[in-house]
């Protein structure tokens, strides 16, 4: 029996770095500056699958002046 394991709805600040292959830095200024939403759990602060689609979206819009 194969199992499918179901991808986490949010990542962490590193990861969502690795992702947009930017540094952690970059990554954490594009969320201060509400560029790329993330959550609070707890106190752990996680960046949501769908705010890194929508960034690279927005960044492709901006650039190419076209929605695809």
């Amino acid at each position: 029996l194969a199992t499918t394991q179901k991808e986490a709805a949010t990542v962490t600040t590193e990861q969502a770095a690795a992702r947009l292959s930017i540094g952690i830095t970059k990554t954490k200024s594009l969320i201060r500056s509400g560029d790329l939403h993330s959550v609070k759990i707890g106190r752990l602060r996680r960046v949501t699958r769908g705010s890194l689609d929508d960034y690279v979206q927005r960044l492709w819009i901006t650039q190419n002046g076209v929605d695809e």
